[in-house]
């Protein structure tokens, strides 16, 4: 006796199987895709963020850093100011000073018979013009001026005669140098003796 099988519904049900299993696998491998596109978007989120921050971070300690030079920029800014007050200062000081001096040495050193008409300052430059009795007394003037711990370098520019008054005088036009004065401390270093040379044994 022979029969016939029908294979038809065992194919059907294996159709069905395998679209069951190529939809679940097309779905899982759709959410793993999800998955890891969702890991790598929040691993580079967190990193983007992370550079924010130490940007931020960075732009606040650079920010720092500007308010600190420029607060030493103006502290440097003071002492330079202050430093040029002071040497202005010192200036007039040493200006006064070297008046006092200049004055107190012409009166030391102007021999008699010799009159000063004026007297005129340019740094250490001075200029003197006057009259003398004759024209030793105008050489007298610079050897003195030449021995002066003070004065120095006379340079006689013109000498000529003149009437003062009554009186037939010598008027004369001369140039030295006012040296700096010597501070209390380098006076008491010169005046030492210089050390005498070692002994021979």
């Amino acid at each position: 006796m022979s029969g016939k099988i029908n294979l038809l519904p065992h194919r059907e049900e294996r159709r069905k199987r395998a679209r069951l299993h190529f939809a679940v696998m097309a779905a899982m491998t759709v959410l793993l895709g999800v998955v890891i596109v969702g890991a790598g978007w929040l691993v580079l989120s967190q990193r983007i963020s992370a550079q924010e921050d130490r940007n931020r971070f960075l732009k606040a300690e650079i920010a720092k850093l500007d308010k600190e030079i420029d607060e030493i920029r103006e502290v440097k800014d003071k002492i330079a100011a202050l430093l040029a007050r002071k040497k202005v200062i010192e200036d007039l000081q040493t200006d006064r000073v070297q008046t006092v001096y200049l004055l107190d040495e012409l009166v030391r050193q102007m021999p008699e018979g010799v009159f000063l008409k004026s007297v005129q300052q340019r740094g250490n430059g001075i200029e003197l013009v006057g009259y003398a009795q004759s024209n030793a007394r105008v050489s007298t003037l610079m050897r003195n001026i030449e021995s002066s711990p003070y004065l120095a370098n006379p340079n006689l520019v013109e000498i000529k005669a003149a009437n003062l008054g009554k009186m037939r005088v010598s008027q004369f036009n001369m140039r030295l140098q006012l040296k700096p004065p010597v501070k209390p401390e380098a006076a008491k270093d010169a005046a030492k003796p210089a050390p005498a040379a070692a002994k021979k044994g």
